[in-house]
């Protein structure tokens, strides 16, 4: 299986992300293209350069002829700029500076950025106009579906932290520009790697504090926290934010696991830049591709799930159904129950949930509101899962569903879905058996 390792020692940002993937091989005609393709007024601008010591590509944004900036060095000039203005009055000549704030392209009030805002600048887009022009590019589908999925869990944090809708949350007109073109490009580019697999080492995440729109922040930002929750995460001491929003959103998606370097034939390395170059630390992220070892670790997934359990003896049977109804209706990754032997030589019943970290508020809640017990036991725990796929074979009656599991690029399981068979079954008055028996058949003939 052919694996990328993304060594986030000097932290992430979607332009490292952008320079690393070229120096790992993707064409700089491919990004260009997707550029081209978001029809958004952007350009890159690509140049190799030292990090101490260390020769990176660097990726620069231009929207509209303007380049864009780190929000620390947006923040600096316009502290400058102030100081200028200050001393010299309205009429001494500035360079025009960008309205917006690189990797912090989020504002909870529209309006009050608005009326804020130059004159000649757009109003910001909100989450559905970026998507709307994600789905009109040219470029792979599944290419969208990750990009859009990279928008949307930055504008959840971003909602989250300021505590307001996701369809509220406006990106800057030329944030979002970046942001786009970063993000966008980022997801063509990881496809145009051609990696089963992304793993993701320890975030640096820096140290210090940040100018931005809303003051002074603590590094990492609250949406970057936000997004690297249940990610492994550190600072090396170097006061500068080192993960941004931005790279952190693209992390979450991308990555399938976390890890230290994992066992693998070493094929190429690539280096992306960041914008500052700091003595003795090289400011720089590290993507190294190969091809992974024998291994289980080298060829599953691996997540935290949390599991939640009670013991129940007073719920009538009819209820427990539902509530396992319930419980996978609501996006639970399992549910099931065993039998038990409770205090008092009572039968009982063990409900057990698996369910990501993030829903297991949600799903306590449903257990204390349709069963009777009175208390819910809660624990993280490590799952290691195979790569999965879905596949659709055509039965003389409909489509039937797969799902497939591989380790280390070989098929070791598959099974047709039991709803799609039921449902036939059930319409044409065949044996359920029959038609999973042709899925299967239609499977093993097709060759996937």
């Amino acid at each position: 299986m052919r694996i990328a390792y993304l060594d986030c020692f000097s932290g992430m940002s979607g332009d490292m992300f952008l320079g690393a993937l070229l120096d790992a091989g993707v064409p700089q005609r491919v990004l260009e293209e997707t550029v081209a393709a978001l029809d958004i007024g952007a350009r890159l601008e690509v140049s190799r350069v030292p990090r101490s010591g260390i020769s990176a590509i660097k990726v620069d944004v231009y929207s509209h002829g303007e380049k864009d900036l780190p929000r620390e060095v947006y923040w600096e000039q316009r502290e400058q700029h102030a100081h200028e203005h200050v001393h010299h009055g309205p009429a001494h000549e500035h360079r025009h500076e960008p309205v917006e704030i690189r990797e912090h392209n989020f504002t909870a009030d529209p309006a009050r950025e608005e009326a804020a805002r130059p004159h000649g600048h757009e109003h910001g887009r909100s989450l559905a106009q970026i998507q709307q022009i994600i789905h009109s590019a040219a470029i792979s589908d599944t290419a969208k579906r990750t990009a859009v999925a990279i928008f949307q869990a930055l504008g959840a944090a971003e909602a989250k932290i300021h505590s307001t809708d996701i369809e509220k949350v406006h990106f800057h007109e030329v944030g979002a520009v970046d942001a786009m073109v970063d993000i966008v490009c980022a997801a063509v580019g990881a496809e145009a790697l051609g990696v089963d697999e992304i793993v993701c080492s320890a975030l640096n995440v820096g140290g210090g504090s940040v100018q931005c729109a809303h003051g002074t922040l603590p590094v990492p930002a609250p949406a970057t926290l936000e997004l690297l929750r249940d990610a492994p995460a550190y600072s090396s001491g170097i006061q500068a934010e080192l993960v941004t929003p931005t790279g952190a959103a693209i992390v979450k998606i991308l990555a399938k696991r976390f890890g230290t370097f994992p066992e693998m034939k070493i094929e190429k390395a690539g280096y992306g830049a960041g914008t500052r170059d700091f003595g003795g630390h090289a400011n720089v992220v590290r993507l190294v591709i190969g091809e992974s070892q024998p291994g289980l670790a080298a060829n599953t997934s691996q997540e935290t799930i949390s599991v939640l359990e009670a013991n129940l003896d007073d719920l009538n049977p009819q209820v427990f159904a539902y509530v396992m109804e319930r419980l996978l209706e609501e996006g639970a990754l399992d549910a099931f129950g065993m039998p038990v032997q409770m205090k008092k030589n009572r039968p009982g019943m063990l409900l057990t949930v698996l369910c990501r970290p993030d829903d297991a508020a949600k799903f306590t809640q449903l257990m204390f509101a349709e069963t009777t017990t009175l208390g819910v036991r809660r624990r993280e725990e490590q799952r290691q899962t195979l790569a999965r796929k879905w596949v659709t074979v055509a039965t003389r009656w409909g489509d039937v569903r797969l799902k497939v599991a591989s380790m280390n690029g070989t098929v070791t399981n598959y099974a047709p879905e039991y709803e799609d068979c039921r449902r036939i079954a059930a319409e044409h008055g065949v044996p359920l058996k029959t038609v999973m028996q042709e899925a299967v058949q239609k499977y093993l003939a097709a060759g996937f």
